[in-house]
């Protein structure tokens, strides 16, 4: 049985600066409430503001206030990982006029079968005249690039691969569609959170020394059909369908790992001796991914390495 609507609750939403958020991600269209808007505000918010982790990585705080996230996101040319982008983008919505509910996923992406992580995703329920549909815009170099109708087991094309939703016990299963063949990204049901669970899950990965958010560097960014990721110092890209490209590159400087987050990902880097010394840990061997406990996928959000 599907559960009500339970819409987000956050605070300091009146103040929210949608100009300068519509701004950021170069929109231009309608404010309305409809499937067009959604589809179109969802992909140019993962096309401009990128998906990265340098504030857990240098051992930052990582604040879910929405002034926080507009300073950072919006204002700061940084982006973030899926707590900060979906809170954001939930906002968006919500002063565009969508119903917004916020859900939880556990990750299954790079994960055994038989793993049972926790439920340190999150995703978005986006009520519609249509029917329901599912946001995220922060999973990384797997992010949704469009909304996806709750309808069970059947491809759904967005502006880069087709995904679909798979009915699973008494939730849903993500499938992305890679080289013809679908990979589990991570199950949901619809139980509504709110933004008191999302802190309790956002110390966690920003924390706990067995995140992937605390141990390695994760960047992503789409550019038109391109999926951008670097993994630490190494580069990888890749271009959907038969045709497509793959291609990956090693970096081997602080001065060139500035340099490809601030021109292929956006991101003005902070210049303070932490973070080039955070920079300088991941080119070091061995020293910038210890071993964690259990599978690096209990993390939420990471970025997809190129096929």
């Amino acid at each position: 049985m599907l559960q009500r609507p339970d819409p987000l609750q956050l605070r300091e939403l009146d103040a929210f600066d949608l100009d300068a958020y519509c701004t950021r991600i170069g929109y231009q269209g309608a404010r309305s409430a409809t499937l067009a808007t959604l589809r179109e505000v969802q992909w140019r918010h993962i096309s401009s503001i990128p998906f990265e982790n340098l504030a857990s990585l240098a051992g930052q705080p990582v604040p879910l206030g929405l002034a926080a996230l507009q300073a950072k996101l919006v204002h700061g040319r940084r982006g973030g990982y899926c707590f900060e982008h979906n809170i954001l983008f939930a906002a968006a919505l919500q002063r565009l006029g969508f119903t917004v509910t916020g859900l939880a996923a556990r990750v299954l992406w790079t994960a055994p079968p038989d793993w049972t992580g926790p439920r340190t995703h999150m995703l978005l329920r986006v009520d519609l005249p249509e029917g329901i549909h599912i946001a995220d815009t922060g999973f990384g170099g797997t992010s949704p690039p469009g909304p996806l109708e709750l309808a069970g087991d059947h491809p759904q094309a967005t502006p880069i691969e087709p995904f679909r939703l798979v009915p699973q016990d008494d939730g849903w299963r993500l499938e992305v569609q890679l080289r013809g063949e679908w990979q589990p990204v991570y199950r949901f049901d619809l139980q509504p959170q709110q933004h008191v669970d999302y802190q309790v899950a956002n110390w966690y990965v920003s924390t706990h020394p067995a995140s992937r958010f605390v141990q390695a560097l994760l960047v992503s960014r789409p550019a038109d059909r391109r999926r951008q990721t670097l993994f630490n110092d190494e580069l990888r890209w890749h271009d959907p369908g038969p045709e497509g490209t793959t291609g990956r590159r090693r970096l081997t400087s602080v001065r060139e790992l500035r340099q490809a987050l601030a021109d292929i990902f956006g991101i003005e880097v902070p210049a303070v001796a932490g973070v080039d010394a955070t920079l300088e840990r991941i080119l070091t061997p061995g020293a910038a991914a210890p071993v964690a406990e259990g599978p690096a996928a209990a993390a939420p959000g990471q970025p997809m390495p190129a096929p």
